[in-house]
């Protein structure tokens, strides 16, 4: 077996904010721990995104033992449960998932709808509200978060690589929000796997990732441009999508760490 190895570890606690990098990660039922658990959700309960809202890509978060602390340019910092518990339920959207979610109540919603100028509010996803994998993929109804489809997105640093000679500016892998970052293979290698191993996690690769608008939004600025979606559409589309990178699922449960050796089966 070829053995690369595991350099970032990324997790986006509030789906389309800011991600953390991390050293070690818990892999639980529905993806690293703390992804996406939350989400943004408009006055009808519909996912809100930095597809139609870049000025998302400044909201920043990191963790404490207990807090998750949220922050944005002008905003008072908010903190918040890391682990939440309620019979208050509201129900939200998710390209057409319908699942329970927790709102985290006024104060949290007028800090949101402040920060982007319209109503909103920031809901939790609770360990008892379920949201099964596309049944196309799933093998034994593995459930995901609020990350678009599956619990794990892959991307090679050689990919990147491969991009980033064909752009007059080159782009940081924060651009495509993966979760797991490897080193050692060809560029697009991972377009090839279909199960891997990580540290001691087996993972399934379940397909390839179809790119959208984000891409092209500075993580730093919340400013769109046309980069780096317009050159990937040049060798990088078919069937009527452009592709970067690799939707995984786990197998078992554990523990991850930066430096992890992976292993192609």
């Amino acid at each position: 077996m070829t053995k690369f190895k595991l350099t970032g570890i990324y997790i986006y606690p509030i789906k389309s904010a800011a991600g953390i990098a991390l050293e070690t990660a818990q892999v639980g039922k529905r993806g690293f721990q703390y992804d996406r658990q939350w989400m943004v959700v408009d006055e009808a309960g519909k996912f809100m995104t930095q597809r139609q809202f870049p000025r998302m890509a400044l909201i920043r978060v990191r963790q404490s033992t207990e807090q998750l602390i949220i922050e944005a340019p002008a905003q008072e910092p908010l903190s918040i449960p890391l682990s939440l518990n309620s019979d208050d339920r509201i129900s939200v959207e998710v390209w057409g998932d319908i699942c329970d979610a927790i709102p985290l109540g006024e104060t949290v919603e007028q800090w949101f709808s402040e920060f982007l100028e319209m109503p909103c509010q920031l809901v939790y996803l609770p360990d008892n509200s379920l949201r099964p994998v596309n049944s196309r993929y799933a093998n034994n109804n593995e459930q995901v978060s609020f990350a678009d489809a599956f619990p794990f997105l892959l991307i090679s640093e050689a990919s990147l690589q491969d991009l980033n000679q064909r752009l007059d500016e080159p782009v940081p892998m924060n651009r495509f929000r993966p979760n797991l970052v490897i080193s050692g293979c060809e560029a697009f290698a991972e377009d090839h796997w279909r199960s891997i191993r990580i540290g001691a996690i087996p993972f399934r690769v379940a397909k390839p990732c179809d790119r959208c608008v984000i891409t092209t939004v500075d993580q730093n600025s919340g400013i769109r441009g046309k980069e780096p979606l317009q050159t990937l559409a040049q060798y990088r589309r078919w069937d009527g999508k452009i592709w970067f990178g690799q939707n995984l699922i786990q197998e078992q449960l554990g523990i991850l760490k930066v430096g992890d050796y992976v292993e192609i089966g």
